[in-house]
């Protein structure tokens, strides 16, 4: 009788100040991968700790050939440090979760089994959230917001906890704060993404990493999704149109002053609509250039520098020249 080939996962860990809690994830993470046979490859991206995550890391990359570390010289962020860990990847399958013990390993075969039902992203959705009042709810409005924005809806955005087919990562561009919207950012590709309830457990060690200006960056991150999803590719669709009614707004409003000038109606020099008129014309050949201006842009495809910079990798098994290699089982 053949027996199917196990799969190949590759699991993304981002930390920071995650020394207590990495063993245990470890070990809980092996348990999983040895139950459900897959080839199994974790890249652990130490996002500028100041404790001893990195030298927690090492040990683990050196006890276990299927552990990689990856060491920023300083706090890049969390979208960072998921593409770092995404250029690593070599498995089929992409899963993400946090260091901090809260997303469980063992809710991974779940986001798995809905991929094999035809989904290229699944979400994880943490029904019961084991954090304080004052984060979930915010954390719902918020969904709320994105469902209504990108069409894309998802109850819990913001999970670290998520699976991802690997051309799906490919296609996604990951910088400053916009790793929570990975799936919106797909879709948007042409990828069908999916959601599927796991296990939320209670913080073990250290602290949060979050205070209250991520929801404020949170909306402002919203804002770039939906101009990149809508119109990343077409600028002047959206600043041409402001741009048009504006000035079109501005030459209606100086059109019926000249009127009223010719018609001998007394100067027009001191009334505030002239004012407010000119003032709408040049907004609207401003925005009419800065829509052109995209245009070049997006014609001659420029790139943006990578958003980390990478101090070490560990083991040095995991060092380019051997990048083709399948990852170890």
């Amino acid at each position: 009788m053949s027996h199917a080939p196990p799969t190949a996962v590759t699991i993304v860990i981002p930390v920071l100040n995650e020394a207590e809690s990495l063993p245990q994830l470890a070990d809980e993470i092996k348990a999983v991968a040895q139950q459900e046979e897959w080839g199994l490859q974790v890249v652990m991206v130490d996002d500028g700790s100041t404790d001893d995550t990195w030298t927690v890391i090492g040990r683990l990359a050196y006890q276990d050939a299927r552990f990689q570390g990856i060491r920023f010289r300083r706090n890049f962020g969390k979208a960072a440090a998921l593409a770092a860990g995404f250029a690593q990847a070599r498995g089929e399958i992409v899963v993400t979760l946090d260091g901090d013990l809260q997303d469980d390993p063992a809710e991974v075969p779940k986001l798995l089994a809905r991929l094999a039902e035809g989904c290229d992203t699944v979400s994880g959705w943490k029904r019961t959230r084991r954090d304080p009042w004052h984060k979930v709810w915010p954390s719902r409005i918020f969904n709320l917001l994105v469902a209504w924005l990108t069409g894309v809806r998802l109850h819990d955005v913001n999970c670290g906890l998520k699976a991802y087919r690997r051309e799906a990562v490919e296609e996604v561009a990951l910088y400053g704060e916009l790793h929570r919207f990975i799936p919106v950012l797909a879709h948007a590709k042409g990828f069908r993404p999916g959601e599927v309830e796991v296990n939320h457990r209670p913080r073990r060690h250290g602290r949060s990493k979050f205070g209250a200006r991520r929801f404020l960056r949170g909306l402002l991150d919203l804002l770039t999704v939906k101009f990149l999803t809508g119109y990343g590719t077409r600028p002047l669709h959206l600043f041409g149109g402001l741009g048009l009614a504006s000035f079109g707004v501005g030459m209606a409003g100086v059109t019926y002053l000249a009127i009223l000038w010719l018609m001998g109606r007394g100067p027009i020099g001191e009334r505030p609509l002239l004012s407010y008129s000119v003032m709408a014309v040049l907004l609207g050949a401003q925005l009419l250039a800065l829509g052109f201006l995209g245009e070049l842009l997006i014609a001659y495809h420029i790139r943006r520098d990578p958003p980390y910079s990478i101090r070490e990798v560990a083991p040095r098994r995991f060092e380019a020249s051997e990048r083709g290699a399948p990852p170890p089982v």
